[in-house]
């Protein structure tokens, strides 16, 4: 089959689309991505993996709109004429998968158009994610247009078991999770080789995943060193200076994917500590668990979250309250307890040699593709 992706990034700083478009292209399908570029950090046209990624950047109109919430309705024409463009100049596809709601709109329209057949991959729960960042008739607008759109849907793809939940409730299409899991990279439990216990977060910097307190938390103690790296959005530039205010705390920028893996085994944990008040936080899982898994390293978690319900389960982190006291007993817990990060850790190795990896979850997309088929 040919399959038109649609994303609202650069697919460079998105490891999931690129792990399911690199699985369909193994399984004999052709891939295209057409992606957005705001920043235009990326050339217009390129391939990676065998994968096509034709890059939007933003046109004159969108750099005057000022906000995503303007810009969005003029990405989604964009992507729109360049999935009709693309058709028509040969690459006729079977169907067209959008990744977040932010791009559903121009699946929902090729598929009018085209009669194409059409996948939602819901890697958020979009009104609950931008819940508290903007007004909130923008929130009721991304619920109402989400339960609209949905119903246009062949095939919801979604990441845990609550968003699939929560799309059956609106939906009678057929749900399937792929989790975000990593590939198994590492076949033994090693401990690391660091003389002072170190922490390492790569991910997205907001102030409800608790930035910029953790680095005074982290900065604060000895024994301690904390590493940082993310994507240039949200606190990323704020969170760059403010580390330098302690010499423990290193800043790396943005790193490749594959430098995340063995960034994190290098480590000797990490940590998603987000705001449980938070309805999307509450629901989903996260990448960081899953990079914890493979490298066999300890998470630390927020409680009151899904998240941290397997945590537990799995015995492969800890658990805290969302305060700085609860975070930094934590934190010197590991520090001073060797035997405790290696049980945690090997835990961690074990769900993911078991169960939590990407060579399983793969097959749950590759059916997708077989039952649209």
């Amino acid at each position: 089959m040919k399959v038109l992706m649609i994303l609202s990034n650069p697919f460079m700083v998105d490891p999931r689309v690129y792990k399911e478009a690199k699985a369909l292209v193994e399984a004999g399908h052709e891939v295209a991505v057409v992606v957005w570029d705001r920043r235009g950090e990326y050339s217009s046209d390129d391939t990676v993996d065998g994968i096509h990624v034709i890059r939007i950047h933003n046109s004159l109109l969108m750099r005057f709109a000022g906000t995503d919430v303007l810009r969005n309705p003029l990405w989604w024409r964009q992507a729109y004429k360049k999935g009709l463009e693309l058709y028509r100049g040969g690459y006729e596809f079977d169907v067209v998968h959008c990744h977040d709601l932010d791009t559903l709109q121009a699946g929902v329209w090729l598929k009018k158009k085209l009669g194409v057949k059409l996948v939602y991959d819901a890697h958020e729960l979009w009104g609950y994610l931008i819940e508290g960042d903007v007004p909130r008739f923008v929130v009721n607008r991304a619920f109402r247009m989400e339960e609209k759109l949905v119903q246009r849907v062949d095939h919801i793809v979604t990441v845990d078991e609550p968003f699939r939940l929560y799309f059956s409730s609106l939906t009678d299409t057929p749900v399937t999770i792929v989790m975000n899991c990593k590939d198994l990279r590492y076949d033994t439990y090693e401990p690391s080789e660091n003389d002072v216990f170190t922490l390492i977060y790569i991910g997205g910097m907001k102030r409800k995943r608790f930035f910029p307190d953790i680095i005074d938390v982290a900065g604060s103690l000895d024994g301690v060193r904390l590493q940082l790296a993310g994507k240039k959005e949200d606190l990323y530039h704020e969170m760059e200076v403010y580390a330098r205010r302690y010499n423990n705390v290193s800043f790396h920028g943005t790193l490749p994917f594959d430098q995340i893996l063995p960034r994190t085994r290098a480590a000797d944990a990490t940590f998603i500590l987000v705001d449980p008040s938070s309805s999307h936080y509450q629901r989903t899982l996260f990448n960081k668990q899953f990079e914890a898994m493979v490298c066999g390293r300890p998470i630390i978690v927020t409680k009151g979250t899904y998240a941290a319900k397997m945590t537990e389960e799995l015995e492969c982190g800890l658990t805290v309250d969302y305060n700085e006291k609860a975070i930094r007993e934590a934190i010197i817990r590991l520090r001073d307890d060797q035997q405790l990060r290696e049980k945690l850790g090997r835990n961690a190795l074990d769900a993911a040699q078991k169960r939590y990896n990407w060579q399983q979850e793969k097959k749950n997309i590759l059916k997708v593709y077989e039952e649209l088929a």
